[in-house]
């Protein structure tokens, strides 16, 4: 006999429901109407909503990508960011050497191989950046793309993928065989012009990583990236809402601005997320400190966040004014979307995914299921 679920109210990605029974059948919700006298009904107290979707997420739970490629280190992320409602991450290793983008590879072909709960592919920020806005990104990493990374990207194995590059030096014609090679191009760490970007766009990007930061910004005379990314329709921004990162009026005049559905919120997430640690180590000797619910580099530099996406929401709700179905539409849906998952994930409709988070009143998870089985 299959557990009945109960949820006294379940906001579907478009509108909220009370009183919602549903099943889970291989994996998928199964909504029903007629409850046998004797089912095993366990009752969802709060908020159902859709899994959270995380396209940028560096790590959790005191694993670092960076610092280990292994299915291991791919499923502590995972678990670490299921405490607070994720239940698809883009695992993302920064810039780094060849070789460490082989072993990330290869760990997510066999995470991905073996199904580990809440990996989707794998997000490959960098190698192919701008030097003056790397940012926290190592500069002896930093190169022109070339064969040896055009056959990590070209695998098959890795479920979704990404590559965020500065489009100033990465050609069109790349970045067309890039989106041949069903790469999801994304732009950032990037002080391209404004023509530059619209040239990338026309050739098949279509995402910004993390607007406003990292990117030239916009000007009376030359828009930018940051200008691009606000023009262009049809292409999806990614936003930090951590209070660090950008002004709250900034992330404002941009959800204003953009076409409603191409705003998504993500963390940049760093190993701190899930434990009490106040430091790690990082590249070129370099240690990342924790002061509260910052991180910088021992350079200065913002070094990621420690943000998790229950926490996103909330900020999103409460610090940028952005009512609370938009906002779970920002965490879910619009991510969805933007990976090509919008029939399966980002709502709870019949026949989708069974990945869904219970929330609180104050919108803190208290539980998180992947395919109808809980993983927090």
């Amino acid at each position: 006999m299959s557990t009945v679920f109960h949820a006294q109210r379940l906001f579907d990605g478009e509108r909220f429901v009370n009183e919602s029974y549903f099943k889970v059948v291989n994996g998928k919700l199964d909504f029903i109407n007629d409850i046998a006298p004797d089912a095993d009904i366990t009752e969802l107290s709060g908020l159902v909503v859709p899994g959270f979707i995380d396209v940028q997420v560096n790590g959790g739970g005191g694993a670092f990508f960076n610092a280990e490629q292994s299915v291991a280190c791919l499923a502590k992320i995972a678990q670490a960011h299921g405490q607070y409602g994720s239940t698809a991450n883009m695992p993302t290793l920064i810039t780094d050497d060849i070789e460490v983008m082989r072993r990330a590879a290869d760990a997510v072909a066999l995470a991905i191989a073996e199904q580990t709960p809440g990996i989707l592919g794998v997000h490959f920020e960098g190698p192919h950046l701008s030097f003056p806005k790397k940012g926290t990104h190592s500069e002896q990493f930093i190169r022109p793309i070339s064969e040896d990374e055009f056959a990590i990207y070209g695998r098959d194995d890795l479920g979704l993928k990404m590559v965020t590059l500065a489009p100033e030096n990465v050609s069109v014609n790349d970045i067309k065989r890039l989106v041949s090679l069903g790469v999801k191009v994304s732009l950032g760490h990037t002080n391209a012009d404004y023509a530059t970007t619209m040239a990338a766009l026309d050739a098949g990007a279509d995402g910004f990583t993390h607007l406003f930061n990292a990117m030239s910004a916009f000007t009376s005379r030359e828009p930018g990236v940051v200008g691009a990314a606000l023009w262009h329709d049809t292409s999806w921004c990614g936003l930090i809402v951590d209070g660090h990162h950008l002004h709250p009026d900034s992330a404002k005049l941009a959800i204003r601005t953009k076409q409603r559905g191409k705003i998504m919120l993500v963390t940049d997430a760093m190993p701190p997320v899930g434990t009490d640690a106040t430091e790690f180590d990082f590249f070129d000797g370099r240690k990342v400190y924790r002061t509260g619910d910052r991180l910088n580099s021992s350079t200065g530099e913002l070094a990621g966040s420690v943000l998790d996406m229950a926490s996103a929401v909330r900020n999103t709700v409460n610090t940028l004014d952005v009512a609370l179905p938009e906002s779970l539409r920002m965490a879910s849906l619009y991510p969805a979307q933007y990976l090509g998952l919008e029939r399966s994930k980002g709502r709870l409709l019949q026949g989708y995914d069974a990945d869904f988070v219970v929330l609180d009143d104050a919108l803190y998870a208290q539980a998180t299921y992947i395919s109808g089985q809980v993983i927090a």
